[in-house]
């Protein structure tokens, strides 16, 4: 309870003589307590301490100080004061514990406390200011003198003290984030013309940075209870931690810490106050000044849904991101409207904007592409200071006269076709440090180097077909490349997209979604992505993938899948981009037949963990019976692979002697891994054949580790698919490897073999360029597709519908002249076929020797389509469905596909006849139909 100043005061000891405050020594009585019993540390400070002051307090007075003396005598009052409340307190005897009783001896070192911690040794109450300090200490020092158990004050201080100046430093830490965060943010976000008071807090507002404030305090309050408690916890005689709380006290801070932070508290609310004030004003004023009061209101145009929800964004989290200021934004709602209605496309154009301040760049006007043969401004480009880099040029180099060669012959065949020159961008994602860069380092120690060749030969493709070219081998570099405004990627470009086409990976895809903002969702129909594997539309879809178990790390980017571009020709819903192998010509050809040794054999696998093949001892023992076997493993001075000891290994070969090696092996043999990689093709088109073991069963993302979490669920027969279905014999024989008759019968026939070398078309430089030419100029996924069927749609003739049956044909094709659309592939190359029950359209226009074709599958998606396969319908509907357009037997009910991002050649079901778009294709050149150049 408090004491009031009309209450009687326990009478005042005398003050002592002028020279013991001066500290002269007073000698005890032989009949003194100290003489039994040693004086207790904290008795022996308490005395000094008041030596000391009564000293300070007499030369302070003689200094003509504001009557530090009585303050002094006062303070002296209040030591006495509680000794004397001590003393009513039940004595324990001192004799048995060789120490003063506990409360007298704990009165004494709150005495201590009061003079050492107030700073009366150090003579700091000097002002007047830290006389009125010391005053209300002592108003409160008297209100715990009135208390009736002084000993559990010190006590809840000795258990609770170091854990409370914790706390303390955490509220102080948590308020200086507090500060930072409402107010420093805006500083950094805001325009050199600003004030640092005309933006809006981010997210707390005055009312709720005060609140906040507010629970700070009450938390203390709760922490004082708490602590209330524990000190409460036993009433048992601890006198021997008093030492303990003797030294502790001499250490710690004043004791009026929760007093001052509450101080602290308040006045931080009232300046949340006042700030909240000069915003509200500088925004009214701000416009005021600019003639808009009235004029910024969120718009309610049922053509722009978003805008009320985007302002509110805009409104909370402005300040997230510094790339909104620099489009402008200040924190009033004028400029919200400004930057949702000109920078993003949220809310409608403002009347009172001139619209003319910002105008739309045109495009630059359009040029013919001409074929280039010098390579050396591509090598610039692609840069130096890393292996990946150098592997690269060092192909470049070696390929250039081939592709040279290619570009003329290309050029002669295209004469009469008009080529325009593209802008393009090639962002090479996983050769940037912030994807890891994983490959560069294990370039020259057996490492993966399939996607280093094909980025290359793109590259260079590219280059000779003549087109602009800028090369992003880092996030700094793409940054400078697309435009992109400084912040956190939040915002749009700064500018039109620069670029007609931008190919990269999944790794620079990533990377563009964190950087572009909303642009990669306005320009994603510009993207190419080079995937290795492929992604199956069911895979790229992001909400069905969601929905029916699809998902993975790598696909849901909501692309066409014609906008992926795969190594191999393995999935038809993707392009197909490919690679190049080193073409012979004739003089090589005939050298590497008669030089063949029919004995030797090369096993694919530089990296020596693709040599722990379980199993593979057993075949190897077979083909070294019939063989000498060579490896070209990759291994360190000090530490040799672990391959068998009959094999000879040549450890890493450099590209020109891998040839040599080649050119003269009579076998190149697979163990299973790595997969579908351009080592066969090598060898192939250097005489060899290929050796692979067939997978039973396939290989999928459904049973295999590597394939799990790929975007796709292709069925892999064996190491190289490719190879198997379009070589096949005699440059290509898979077998069971298990299987150790048929295995050694292989090996005598393939010594008795002999095959010339052989390389696809589409793997030469000159197929690549065709297709990629071909792709440039005709593939364009941002322009808006007509609807199909139109709303008056007629049909050539007296026909039911588009499709016709042709002569000497089994396979319906589309009418001639049935409509105006030119789509591409053309419609010329349609053939419209129902697969049987439980077959992908994939195998079923394979069988039929036609490919599937997805960029057709919108003009198949009708009725008509079923009334030509005579399939009868008692039921249509229209869902996402990754298997329709299909027909299910069972019910008789047609299914239409609702999403063309759906229109899937992959996946099967047992209980749909799927409805294929096919079409033919060019001998060598799997990738184009007969008229699509």
């Amino acid at each position: 309870m408090a004491l009031s100043g009309n209450e009687p005061q326990p009478e005042r000891e005398p003050l002592a003589p002028r020279q013991e405050y001066a500290g002269a020594p007073s000698t005890p009585s032989r009949n003194s307590t100290a003489l039994l019993h040693p004086v207790p540390r904290g008795l022996r400070r308490a005395a000094q301490s008041q030596r000391d002051l009564r000293s300070s307090a007499h030369s302070h007075t003689r200094k003509g100080g504001p009557s530090t003396h009585r303050i002094a005598a006062e303070v002296v009052h209040a030591h006495g004061h509680a000794r004397t409340h001590a003393r009513a307190h039940t004595h324990r005897s001192a004799v048995g514990a060789g120490k003063l009783p506990a409360a007298p001896r704990a009165a004494s070192i709150a005495g201590t406390l009061v003079f050492k911690s107030y700073g009366f040794l150090a003579g700091c109450h000097a002002g007047s200011e830290n006389v009125e300090r010391t005053r209300s200490f002592l108003r409160v020092w008297g209100m715990i003198a009135t208390c009736s158990d002084l000993f559990i004050m010190v006590r809840r201080c000795l258990l609770t003290f170091k854990p409370f100046r914790i706390f303390v430093v955490g509220i102080g830490f948590f308020s200086l984030c507090f500060l930072m965060t409402s107010l420093g943010g805006q500083f950094s976000a805001k325009r050199p013309v600003d004030s640092p008071f005309t933006v809006r807090a981010e997210v707390l507002s005055g009312h709720e940075s005060r609140g906040v404030l507010r629970k700070i305090s009450d938390m203390l309050e709760v922490i004082m209870k708490r602590m209330d408690a524990l000190s409460k916890l036993g009433n048992t005689t601890e006198a021997h931690r008093l030492d303990e709380l003797s030294s502790a006290l001499d250490r710690i801070q004043p004791v009026g810490l929760v007093e001052r932070i509450q101080a602290i508290a308040q006045n931080m609310s009232d300046m949340a106050v006042r700030v909240e004030q000069i915003l509200q004003r500088s925004m009214a004023a701000n416009r005021v000044r600019e003639g808009t009061l009235g004029q910024c209101e969120t718009p309610k145009d049922p053509r722009y849904p978003d805008c009320p929800s985007k302002m509110d964004w805009m409104r909370a989290r402005w300040t997230s991101d510094p790339c909104y200021a620099f489009y402008g934004v200040d924190g009033s709602d004028c400029s919200f409207l400004v930057y949702l209605s000109e920078v993003e496309w949220f809310c409608p154009p403002l009347a009172w904007r001139n619209q003319t301040a910002t105008p739309t760049l045109k495009p630059p006007p359009k040029t013919q592409a001409a074929f280039r043969s010098d390579i050396g401004a591509l090598l610039e480009q692609v840069g130096a200071g890393k292996e990946s880099l150098s592997f690269m040029k060092r192909r470049i180099r070696r390929m250039a006269a081939q592709w040279a060669s290619a570009a003329r012959r290309l050029d002669d065949k295209l004469r009469d076709h008009r080529r325009e020159q593209k802008r393009i961008l090639v962002h090479v994602g996983f050769l940037t440090e912030e994807s890891g860069d994983v490959f560069s380092p294990k370039v020259l120690k057996g490492g993966p180097l399939g996607e280093m060749v094909q980025w290359a030969d793109i590259l260079t493709a590219l280059h000779v077909l003549g087109h602009d070219l800028k090369i992003s081998v880092s996030l700094k570099e793409l940054h400078g490349f697309l435009g992109v405004p400084p912040g956190r990627g939040n915002c749009p470009l700064t500018g039109p997209l620069p670029f007609d086409l931008i190919y990269t990976d999944y790794h620079g895809l990533q990377q563009m979604k964190h950087h572009m903002g909303l642009s990669l969702r306005k320009h994603k129909c510009h993207i190419r992505v080079i995937d290795t594997f492929g992604t199956e539309p069911a895979y790229n879809h992001e909400e069905y993938a969601t929905l029916h178990g699809y998902r993975t790390n790598w696909g849901y980017w909501n692309l066409r899948g014609q906008q992926y571009m795969t190594m191999f020709p393995h999935t038809p819903d993707n392009s197909f981009m490919g690679f190049v192998a080193e073409e012979l010509n004739e003089t090589e050809r005939l050298n590497i037949q008669r030089n063949k040794v029919n004995n030797m054999a090369v096993v694919y696998g530089k990296d020596a963990s693709m040599w722990k093949l379980q199993g593979k001892e057993k075949f190897l023992a077979i083909l070294h019976r019939y063989m000498e076997i060579h490896g070209t493993v990759y291994y360190e001075a000090q530490r040799p692979p672990e391959v068998p000891a009959f094999v000879k290994n040549h450890g890493l070969l450099p590209q020109q002697e891998l040839q040599q090696l080649l050119r003269k092996a009579k076998l190149f043999i697979g163990f299973g891994f790595p997969y579908e990689g351009p080592a066969p093709l090598e060898a192939i088109a250097n005489g060899c054949i290929f050796l692979q073991p067939k997978f039973n069963p396939s290989h999928s993302s459904l049973n295999h580790d590597f394939f799990r979490g790929k975007p796709t669920s292709r069925k892999v027969s064996s190491q190289h698919p490719y190879a198997e279905q379009y070589i096949g014999r005699p440059h290509v024989i898979t077998i069971d490897f298990n299987n150790s008759e048929e295995f050694e019968s292989t090996v005598r026939e393939i010594m008795r073999m002999n095959v010339k070398p052989f390389l696809p078309y589409e793997y030469t430089c000159e197929g690549m360029l065709e297709r990629v030419h071909a792709y440039i100029q005709n593939q364009d996924f941002c322009r808006p597709e007509a609807p199909f069927p139109p709303v008056n749609s007629s049909w050539l003739g007296d026909a039911p519908g588009p499709f016709v049956l042709p002569p000497d044909s089994s396979i319906l094709a589309w009418g001639a002249n049935a409509s105006s659309y030119a789509p591409w592939p053309p419609l010329s190359a349609l053939r419209l076929l129902a697969s049987p029950e439980g077959q992908s359209c994939v195998r079923a226009c394979r069988r039929a020797g036609l490919v599937c074709e997805p960029a057709l599958y919108r003009f198949i998606n009708i009725r008509e389509a079923f009334s030509a396969l005579d399939l009868q319908c008692d039921g249509l509907e229209s869902e996402m469905n990754h298997l329709f357009p299909a027909f299910s037997a069972e019910h008789a009910e047609c299914g239409l596909q609702r999403d063309p991002l759906l229109f899937s050649c992959a996946g099967s079901s047992g209980r749909y006849r799927r409805l294929c778009p096919c079409r033919d294709y060019r001998v060598g050149q799997v990738a184009l139909c007969r008229d699509c150049l």
